[in-house]
């Protein structure tokens, strides 16, 4: 018997038609998407928008509490 002939386990059969259908839902959510982003006028998906780079004034620090303990730690 080829592969294809063969007969799946009731296991082997109900993970490929579960996989199926996620495809089927992934493609179906992915369409739906698309078409409300061209209603808003929106690119679908999301072009990335460079990171800013850090504020050389405050030394590459990201934000005031940069670089110091959270409140409850126990080193001190």
């Amino acid at each position: 018997m080829t592969e294809q002939n063969k007969k799946l386990s009731l296991k082997e059969l109900e993970a490929e038609v579960l996989a199926e259908g996620r495809e089927w839902t992934r493609q179906r959510l992915q369409q739906r998407l698309q078409a409300q982003a061209v209603e808003a006028g929106a690119v679908f998906p999301p072009e990335a928008v460079p990171a800013a780079p850090p504020d050389v004034a405050d030394g590459g620090r990201e934000g005031k509490r940069a670089g110091r303990l959270r409140s409850g730690s126990t080193k001190r």
